[in-house]
């Protein structure tokens, strides 16, 4: 398989929806594949299509103490329940971290790379994981449930590492959709919801 690039913000690809997979074929097995030599390469806990540009829905998660990735292709999350503060990060938006709302616990659902039908109930790092990346496939980041006080802070080198959420850390996920701007936020030098004229997904909220 193949180390592809990871899209920065703001690129466009970002904030599109991915679309649904009708067959699970050589072609997106060979995706799929890619995507997780791409997420180790990266030391990531997660990696969705759209951040290696590819317009599927498709995500790949592997926790610290697993031994294999796990491949999940048309993945939604069915129920979420309760709500937590955590922190986050992002391999689309290299070197900084922020504070985030999730889920205590999820329900999802999903193909494998075999199209047998995955059921589970995830939380903790699975779940914020598993949200994260259902977020990408719809053209959302984790700055977009940041609230509108909050700022990115940037990762020192020195400081223990924040999962990538494509690295994980804590629980948790959810869902949407959008599309791109590329404006920058003087304090942060960073795009931020707050900066997108689109009524979306800046004033979406976690339900």
């Amino acid at each position: 398989m193949a180390v592809r690039e990871i899209l920065q913000i703001p690129h466009p690809v970002l904030r599109q929806r991915a679309r649904k997979v009708r067959a699970i074929d050589d072609d997106i097995l060979r995706i799929a594949y890619d995507m997780v030599d791409t997420m180790r390469n990266a030391s990531g806990v997660g990696l969705a299509a759209n951040q290696v540009g590819e317009l599927l829905r498709v995500i790949v998660i592997q926790l610290p103490e697993e031994e294999e990735a796990r491949i999940y292709i048309n993945p939604e999350i069915t129920l979420r329940e309760g709500e937590r503060r955590v922190e986050e990060g992002c391999l689309s938006i290299a070197g900084y971290k922020g504070m985030v709302t999730r889920s205590l616990w999820i329900r999802f659902r999903a193909l494998d790379h075999t199209s047998k039908v995955v059921k589970l109930r995830a939380e903790e790092t699975l779940s914020q994981a598993l949200e994260h990346e259902v977020d990408h496939l719809n053209g959302i980041l984790y700055t977009d449930h940041m609230e509108a006080h909050e700022k990115l802070v940037k990762v020192e080198p020195e400081d223990e590492k924040v999962p990538d959420l494509d690295e994980g850390d804590d629980s948790h996920t959810d869902n949407i959709e959008d599309q791109p701007h590329t404006s920058h936020n003087p304090e942060s030098d960073l795009w931020l919801p707050e900066d997108d004229p689109r009524n979306t997904p800046a004033t979406l909220k976690l339900k």
